[in-house]
């Protein structure tokens, strides 16, 4: 069992995944060989509750896919909506949406899978 703080967090980030998806969803479906992601959050805390300075907080490099293109008549798409996968420092297109950032990515910038 997790700690009731851990706990309401674990919901708060699932609601706003689930809020995030059915929304783009119906508004943004990537074009051909493209991946639309959102970068997990970076804890701002340590564990043991020590607040750790934004200029010390790196980009995450784990994202979910929230949406994937058709692919194109050379490239069949190999991931799917849900997949956990671990992106290049660099590339991607970003988007604001309602203050959340996404990402589109080609599928071949994509470096992996997570599979946990």
């Amino acid at each position: 069992n997790l700690p009731y703080s851990q706990t309401v967090a674990s919901i708060s980030y699932l609601s706003t995944m689930w809020r995030a998806s059915v929304l783009l969803a119906k508004t943004i479906v990537p074009l051909g060989d493209r991946v639309l992601v959102q970068r997990m959050q970076v804890a701002k805390q340590t564990k043991t509750g020590v607040l750790i300075p934004e200029s010390s907080v790196k980009r995450a490099n784990e994202a979910t896919v929230l949406a994937v293109g058709p692919g194109t008549k050379d490239h069949v798409m190999t991931l799917k909506k849900g997949d956990k996968v671990l992106l290049p420092d660099f590339y991607g297109a970003q988007l604001k949406i309602d203050e959340e950032e996404y990402y589109v990515y080609k599928e071949a910038d994509i470096l992996a899978v997570i599979k946990e």
